[in-house]
């Protein structure tokens, strides 16, 4: 399941971050703090979903969303 299927509220555990041969995105999510056992929480789910990694939130797009796996 990935974090597009999240409910709010709802704390999970980032099993992998599958991002194909983009290392670009994949180095931007693991600056977030997107990487493998890393607990993540989904804050709201609007048109974007606001993430909490670690002591942070970050707004973050359903193709980002998309590549982590929870």
């Amino acid at each position: 399941m990935t974090l597009n299927d999240a409910e709010p509220g709802k704390e999970y555990v980032i099993k992998d971050v599958n991002t194909g041969n983009d290392e670009e995105m994949k180095s931007f999510l693991f600056s977030l703090g997107c990487y493998s056992g890393e607990r993540i929480t989904v804050v709201d789910k609007k048109r974007n979903l606001v993430v909490s990694i670690k002591d942070a939130r970050y707004n973050i797009d359903s193709d980002l969303a998309s590549a982590i796996e929870i």
